[in-house]
């Protein structure tokens, strides 16, 4: 999602910085005109100058997909299953997960098939259907790390409330809270850019339907939609983290009051595996953000489109891991869960 701030920013000086006398009439015309024929595909090239690796890529991305979906069913399931972990934190980690899933899936398949088959084609329909629900899982995903880090922080600042503050009803509108701000933020997004005018190439320089890969092949001036998506994802992302951080502040002031070191210690380790979570989720996507900055002189455009996919996947693949192996009464439920699945699976076959 705060891929979406930088990124139009780029495009906005980038149209801002075109001499008026180059412009043609198709670009003055209105920028929602629908009076000129759209395209009925978009051809998705995959990763630009890497085509002869497209077969490794797909089989690198293949793997990665199945350990997401695996991982993060395993995680849905046990959760759900077992009612002690029906507690705020692995709900919002259920969540969490169900988002991964739909992030990954918004995506990967279509991608594995480009690089393995070279089927590249995608409607114009599907393509922003695509758009809309790969920005809105990253919307989302925002919102819940800002979700999760309230929660660590009344989980440690205020731990005799805890139960009382974080009631199922409280955490169940949360929920519905972010998924109805991602929805609103990207719907009127979705619509603008689908309305553009598409008259010339329909070859997108993506291996997915990315907003601004988009947005660049439009006959009109693209600046309401980029404007809307700078101005909306900079409140959205940036309230989020200010949030995050403050209550990471308070999280560090009132660890570090605590007399003995073991429960420092203790304490800390309860919010690694969010600090993760949230590593995995911003420094790929600021990696690419930076990427996209400095311009394919300094970047090729290989590496930007890489490191675009890899931001979407990354973080589905591990999250599940780090939550695994970090969360001790979850990864006993995984585990006792996986020896009984294996156990009555060798008796069915003896």
């Amino acid at each position: 999602m705060y891929q979406l701030i930088l990124q139009d920013c780029i495009l906005l000086i980038h149209h801002c910085c075109i001499d008026r006398k180059e412009v043609s009439p198709v670009m003055l015309s209105p920028a929602y005109n629908h009076t000129m024929e759209t395209p009925a595909t978009f051809i998705l090239v995959g990763i630009p100058g890497l085509q002869s690796s497209h077969l490794w890529l797909g089989i690198s991305l293949s793997a990665m997909y199945i350990i997401a979906l695996l991982g993060n069913t395993l995680i849905v399931t046990t959760i759900w299953m077992n009612s002690t972990l029906h507690e705020p934190m692995y709900f919002l980690l259920c969540v969490l997960a169900a988002v991964d899933m739909v992030m990954a899936s918004s995506v990967v398949p279509k991608m594995v098939n480009i690089f393995c088959t070279g089927d590249s084609s995608i409607s114009f329909n599907a393509c922003f259907t695509q758009m809309f629900f790969v920005h809105l899982a990253t919307a989302v995903e925002t919102g819940l790390l800002l979700a999760m880090a309230f929660d660590r922080y009344v989980a440690i600042c205020k731990p005799l409330h805890y139960k009382r503050i974080l009631t199922p009803q409280v955490m169940l509108g949360m929920s519905l809270i972010i998924t109805i701000r991602a929805v609103t933020f990207m719907t009127p997004l979705s619509w603008m850019v689908s309305h553009l005018p598409f008259c010339g190439s329909n070859v997108v320089l993506h291996s997915y339907c990315e907003h601004l890969a988009l947005a660049r092949l439009a006959c009109a001036d693209p600046m309401p939609s980029s404007l809307y998506s700078v101005i909306g994802s900079s409140i959205m992302v940036g309230s989020d983290v200010a949030f995050i951080a403050a209550s990471y502040v308070l999280i560090l002031r009132a660890v570090f009051g605590l007399s003995s070191k073991n429960a420092q210690l203790k304490t800390l380790s309860t919010c690694g595996s969010h600090v993760g979570v949230m590593a995995l989720y911003y420094l790929p996507g600021m990696a690419s953000i930076y990427a996209a900055w400095l311009g394919q002189d300094v970047v090729p455009l290989h590496t930007q489109v890489l490191l675009a996919d890899l931001y979407l996947i990354i973080p589905a693949t591990l999250n599940p891991i780090i939550y695994g192996m970090r969360t001790k009464q979850l990864r006993e439920r995984i585990w006792s869960y996986l020896m009984h699945f294996l156990f009555d699976h060798f008796n069915l076959s003896s």
